[in-house]
């Protein structure tokens, strides 16, 4: 099915791929009532690792934002499989936790994961407007600079 929320996408320029498979014993998504849990989405794009490095050390706040950006397109990329492709079924997101690799004294976790929450928002207006958590990190899977995870209702 296709509706404002497709349109959104195709506006801004976002076209969600199939999508990933999960790297180890978990799924993607649960769906339990009227909430989809969304498992922590990392970096890849094109089926390739994407932003490999920590804030603070090979990325500034700006790059950091991308790549939650990117962490949110699987999202949406995961969501939209959990809706069985119809993103119209999204009433709203109702939190959005980010993890940022970063260097010991990085302060700016809010401003990257931004890039997520921004993202939401634009696509999915005010349904858009979350919680949400920020968090700094040690390492996170493969290296990658952000990960980010979700919960949406759903009608």
């Amino acid at each position: 099915m296709s509706g404002k929320i497709d349109a959104r996408l195709k506006e801004l320029g976002i076209n969600l791929a199939s999508a990933a498979a999960p790297a180890g014993n978990y799924v993607p998504w649960v769906k339990s009532g009227n909430l989809v849990f969304i498992s922590g989405q990392i970096t890849i794009k094109d089926g390739k690792i994407e932003f490999v490095g920590k804030l603070g050390r090979e990325f500034r706040v700006e790059e950091g934002q991308k790549a939650a950006r990117l962490c949110a397109i699987n999202i949406l990329t995961q969501l939209k499989a959990a809706c069985g492709g119809d993103l119209e079924k999204v009433k709203r997101c109702v939190r959005v936790g980010g993890f940022v690799n970063a260097v010991p004294d990085f302060a700016n976790h809010p401003e990257v994961i931004n890039g997520a929450s921004d993202l939401i928002v634009e696509v999915f207006g005010d349904a858009g407007k979350h919680a949400r958590a920020a968090v700094g990190v040690g390492s996170l899977p493969r290296d990658v600079a952000v990960e980010v995870e979700a919960v949406f209702e759903v009608a």
